[in-house]
């Protein structure tokens, strides 16, 4: 993966594909490699662009400062680093916040964007559900407890019809050889607590939501309450990992909104 350094953290990211650039933000936990699902079928259509938040990935030090804003500031970095004035965005959960904060920052910038599974609000209830997770790390618990406890929060119900695709889902990510920490995760928790969300509820640019139908992290009806009047779409079938549960749907649904907002000219023309 290349890097770039920045003033207090290296940066490592992912380019594959061809076409319009297409910039891809993570959630909470997660790294670029969350994205493989979409970049399957979206790589024939978009130069799909995958950072590594910070405390994530192959992105160092785990413990840097960390906030939605100075990852906001890190994914412009990597698009000038690249030598790209627009592009489209797609942001999943914290993701999806990060790219409503771009979207006030740089509006010009952004031909379009995607908010998958996500709205700018806080809920305490999943913040205590993290830290549970991260208690349960820390336990005497055998190391595959919290993936079985977090799970059920981020898929569709009906992938436990089949025990051997859990267990198979499990032992993929406890031997991911960049999985988060403990204390890197506690760290980026502090990410999600400092965030206006009034301030992002309404970008300039052109923007659509996704929305798990099943979504529990983020349900229907919170991202509906605070981005209703923008154009919108209820995957059904889908949980909070949507373009895990959902990632043709999610796949036609960011191509056919990129086409209708094409990336035109430059900013100075």
């Amino acid at each position: 993966m290349p890097t770039l350094d920045r003033p207090d953290v290296t940066l490592h990211y992912a380019v594959e594909g061809d076409g319009p650039p297409l910039l891809m933000l993570a959630g909470f936990m997660s790294d670029h490699s969350t994205w493989d699902p979409l970049v399957a079928r979206l790589r024939h259509r978009f130069t799909c662009i995958r950072p590594d938040n910070r405390t994530t990935g192959r992105t160092t030090p785990w413990d840097a400062p960390v906030s939605i804003d100075l990852m906001c500031k890190d994914a412009l970095a990597v698009m000038d680093h690249l030598g790209l004035e627009r592009y489209h965005v797609i942001g999943h959960s914290m993701g999806g916040i990060i790219a409503l904060h771009m979207a006030q920052q740089v509006p010009l910038r952004m031909a379009s964007t995607h908010i998958a599974a996500s709205a700018p609000v806080r809920l305490a209830r999943n913040t205590a559900l993290f830290a549970n997770m991260i208690a349960i790390r820390r336990s005497d618990a055998p190391p595959d407890t919290w993936l079985r406890a977090l799970y059920p929060w981020l898929y569709n119900p009906r992938v436990y019809d089949d025990p051997k695709v859990v267990d198979q889902a499990i032992a993929d990510g406890l031997a991911y050889p960049h999985e988060q920490s403990a204390d890197a995760m506690e760290h980026q928790l502090t990410a999600l607590r400092g965030f206006d969300g009034a301030a992002l509820s309404r970008p300039t640019c052109p923007t659509q939501v996704l929305i798990g139908a099943l979504d529990l992290i983020v349900p229907p009806d919170h991202i509906l309450a605070v981005l209703n009047h923008l154009p919108h779409h209820i995957v059904e079938g889908a949980g909070h990992s949507i373009h895990w549960d959902a990632p043709d749907v999610v796949a036609d649904l960011t191509t056919t909104f990129a086409d209708k907002n094409p990336i035109r000219g430059s900013l100075s023309s």
